[in-house]
């Protein structure tokens, strides 16, 4: 059943998807096109004017990626959706596990396809050794190379989406406990939840200071921190991110057992 409900809802999140994904590739291609011609003033206009709206694409699928994953959960439990929904011979558990699966697999999709954008728009050697000349001293300072970097700091981004979009769920769910403004509490609760998230993970990282002087520099000094240090860091921060998000879907899936208030 997780399958099926599974595909259900990643059939309704790209259905609007694919039309921010086709645009930022046309834009994205087209600001590779007019680029290409350094010796016109109106195809360089064009570029520009294509970058900006490469650019305004590739924003607008985050944010429709984050916001229809929330219309679609309160539509689902607690819209007109909702009395279908929670007739159906599944438990809320399987119906939470559909929701944040789709989460991580939108996102996913929608981070590859804006690197995609990127890579058609801006590719080229000069740029690439441009890349590699500005990405130098990071490399050198956490001992990788520029393919580890990007990746350990995209991930990084990846997981906090994930966790912000978790939240999201978090505020819905108590948010629709209330009598009045279930909307207005929703947005609170999500935002609480998200901080409480943020404060979680850097008393984390304070508590590992404590034990580690050097760590503890990120905290009182502004000073270069030691390779190891950092490596310390990227490691703590990608598993505080990975356990916090798998905290709070433990936490929304209790809260959603609990029982679904609908209008």
């Amino acid at each position: 059943m997780l399958g099926k409900l599974l595909k259900y809802d990643l059939k309704s999140i790209f259905k609007l998807l694919i039309i921010f994904y086709t645009l930022s590739m046309l834009f994205g291609l087209l600001t590779r096109v007019f680029f290409s011609f350094r010796n016109s003033l109106v195809l360089e206009i064009l570029g520009e004017i294509s970058q900006g709206a490469a650019i305004s694409m590739m924003c607008s699928t985050l944010i429709n990626n984050i916001m229809r994953m929330w219309v679609r959960f309160k539509t689902h439990f607690y819209g007109d959706e909702s009395y279908l929904t929670h007739t159906l011979p599944v438990e809320k558990r399987t119906h939470y596990l559909s929701k944040i699966l789709t989460t991580v697999i939108t996102l996913f999709v929608s981070f590859a396809v804006i690197c995609l954008v990127l890579f058609t728009a801006y590719y080229s050697k000069e740029n690439l050794l441009f890349f590699k000349n500005l990405l130098l001293p990071l490399v050198e300072i956490y001992d990788s190379t520029i393919l580890g970097i990007i990746a350990s700091f995209v991930f990084i981004l990846f997981l906090e989406f994930i966790n912000i979009l978790q939240c999201g769920f978090t505020g819905i769910i108590l948010g629709n406990r209330k009598n009045n403004a279930k909307t207005g509490f929703s947005v609170l609760f999500g935002a609480a939840a998200f901080f409480v998230s943020q404060v979680i993970i850097i008393a984390v990282l304070f508590l590992i200071a404590i034990f580690n002087k050097d760590f503890m520099n990120l905290f009182v000094t502004n000073n270069v921190m030691e390779i190891q240090t950092i490596k310390i860091m990227i490691y703590v921060s990608i598993s505080c991110y990975t356990l916090v998000s798998l905290l709070i879907c433990y936490i929304n899936i209790r809260l959603f057992k609990k029982g679904v208030d609908v209008d």
